[in-house]
């Protein structure tokens, strides 16, 4: 008989809450009304739960913690959701979870299914875990505003043309969408400044030839978001300017990470 992987059942799991959860929520936005916002807690938690099971079994190993491509992508993935919920229980943000819940749904599929590339162990001493947490929580905060970057691209462009519909309708008004995005950013730039220090600390050089690169890009990623924030505290920036500066800002930061490993562990293969 064969041996199961001890990931598959809690992946398993999670894939199907995170599909009832959608489910849910999308036919309640299709009939124009509100989720119930403690079944969709409900929901969500027992679905990162199960995420995080799954996560456990395939990152932690007896010579230290293995942190590929598809399993980072699925760790960021439940960092982002993790931090939704608990945000939606002070703010309104849970329509951000309709498209949140697909990406965990996604990636934890993926991280179960598909071969993952080849990547040097992490060392666990404190200082470089706490480097790698506070660098996974600082791509999961950009990743949210992300989110609410696109969504708010969409809630302009349809109060523009005055057809607001579908989940638009169950939106926040616009100020409280954009409050909320820099909101979002000041967490991400906080934690991304001080992922940027921790490496300096404890990383032995941040701009060794595997690392310039990532180190380069989460820099030209600080200065976007930095001047960004600075320009909507002393200039006012808003709509599409700070929408095309959230993403300018983003797809730097996914570079860094995601495509610096890609390039290593799929096409170099160190």
């Amino acid at each position: 008989m064969l041996a199961l992987s001890p990931s598959l059942l809690p992946s398993l799991a999670a894939a199907v809450l995170y599909a009832a959860a959608t489910l849910y929520q999308a036919s309640r936005v299709k009939q124009g009304s509100r989720a119930d916002k403690r079944l969709l807690y409900l929901l969500g938690s027992l679905a990162v739960i199960a995420h995080g099971a799954a996560l456990y079994s395939q990152l932690v190993t007896p010579l230290g913690l293995s942190l590929d491509f598809i399993s980072a992508a699925s760790l960021i993935a439940a960092a982002v959701i993790v931090v939704t919920l608990i945000a939606c229980t002070r703010i309104p943000v849970e329509n951000l979870l309709l498209l949140l819940f697909p990406l965990g749904l996604v990636t934890v599929l993926v991280a179960q299914f598909v071969p993952s590339g080849t990547s040097p162990l992490v060392d666990e001493e404190p200082g470089i875990l706490s480097h790698v947490l506070l660098s996974i929580l600082a791509y999961g905060m950009f990743t949210i505003a992300m989110v609410q970057s696109l969504l708010l691209l969409l809630q302009n462009h349809q109060l523009k043309h005055k057809h607001p519909m579908g989940l638009i309708k169950n939106f926040p008004p616009l100020q409280t969408m954009e409050s909320l995005l820099f909101g979002f950013l000041w967490a991400g730039w906080v934690l991304l400044s001080m992922s940027l220090i921790s490496g300096w600390l404890f990383v032995e050089n941040l701009f060794a030839q595997h690392l310039v690169h990532k180190t380069s890009l989460a820099c030209l990623a600080w200065i976007v978001f930095s001047v960004l924030l600075w320009g909507r505290n002393r200039l006012g920036w808003r709509g599409h300017k700070a929408i095309r500066w959230t993403l300018a800002g983003f797809c730097l930061l996914m570079l860094a990470y995601f495509g610096s490993k890609l390039v290593r562990e799929y096409i170099l293969h160190i």
